[in-house]
């Protein structure tokens, strides 16, 4: 049986590899930021924007990157000028979001199960119209994290430094909460907002147990970010397991199993940093003991 005769196959891989790419490339920032949680605040906040395009009857993919746009942009502007804190501006989003999706949804005549494709991913039920909201959706990220690339990792890094250079640290942090709000959406039809969180960290997570400068971060973890995606996808079919926790299974599998490998690697040069000290070597001894973004000088 070729998993490629199917059409819904193909656009699900399709789906897969976009959200496998841009979900790292966003969540790097995130990470830099110490925002890992972001995402799961935006993930709830899009169950909104679902139970709205059940309601009015339109495009639950676009209806939810309206709502979950507008839901991140709020939370930014409460951190920068409300009194309430942000963790306790994230678990608003958290709640609220969850109750809207599922009120919006009854008022709708549905039930919570019409959700489940969404909270969880679904295979079969990715169309056409599906996957060209993804790749243009999956294009603005690109662009976005790409582009801005260097501007985004000095705001991460240190926003006062990155303001004293001239940057617009608002603006630059209003775009990434966006982008991750897009991100989020465009996952939602493969991982499921439920769990889009993780495919956006813990890809981040991993390849920092190898890397030591932001661009072999951002490389490694949109490579583990493809392999998992794809590898999950292709699993589900054969197996009839559901498509996003088995990515997500498959991403923690991969943090775990590039740890395992790190920890002699990190002894070996510790060991070699060691020697190299005691035999007065300073281009040996200049070795970073870091690993991952937090270490790079530059991108």
């Amino acid at each position: 049986m070729d998993i490629l005769d199917y059409a819904f196959m193909q656009r699900a891989l399709l789906a897969a590899v976009l959200v496998g790419v841009i979900a790292p490339a966003v969540g790097i920032y995130l990470v830099q930021r110490r925002q890992a949680l972001m995402g799961d605040g935006i993930g709830h906040v899009a169950m909104t924007g679902v139970g709205l395009g059940f309601l009015l009857n339109t495009s639950p993919v676009w209806m939810a990157t309206a709502v979950s746009v507008l839901g991140a942009v709020l939370m930014e502007l409460i951190r920068w000028y409300g009194k309430t804190r942000g963790d306790i501006a994230l678990a608003m989003l958290f709640y609220g979001g969850m109750a809207g999706g599922v009120m919006f949804t009854s008022l709708a005549g549905g039930s919570t199960a019409n959700l489940t494709s969404y909270l969880f991913g679904s295979l079969s039920t990715v169309s056409e119209s599906d996957v060209t909201a993804i790749f243009l959706l999956a294009a603005f990220v690109l662009v976005v994290t790409l582009g801005l690339r260097r501007q985004l990792f000095a705001v991460s890094q240190d926003e006062e430094f990155a303001r004293v250079t001239g940057l617009p640290v608002r603006a630059l942090n209003l775009l990434t909460a966006v982008t991750a709000a897009v991100t989020v959406t465009v996952a939602m039809r493969v991982v499921g907002l439920l769990l889009v969180s993780a495919l956006m960290v813990v890809p981040v997570a991993a390849a920092q147990q190898l890397t030591r400068s932001f661009a072999a971060t951002f490389a490694v973890a949109v490579a583990i970010g493809v392999s998992v995606t794809i590898g999950g996808t292709v699993t589900s079919f054969y197996q009839d397991v559901p498509p996003g926790s088995t990515i997500v299974l498959l991403t923690i599998g991969a943090f775990i199993a590039l740890t395992a490998l790190a920890s002699p690697l990190a002894r070996r040069r510790a060991r070699a940093v060691a020697a190299a000290q005691a035999a007065g070597d300073p281009a040996e001894c200049a070795i970073p003991a870091t690993r991952g973004p937090e270490s790079a000088v530059g991108v």
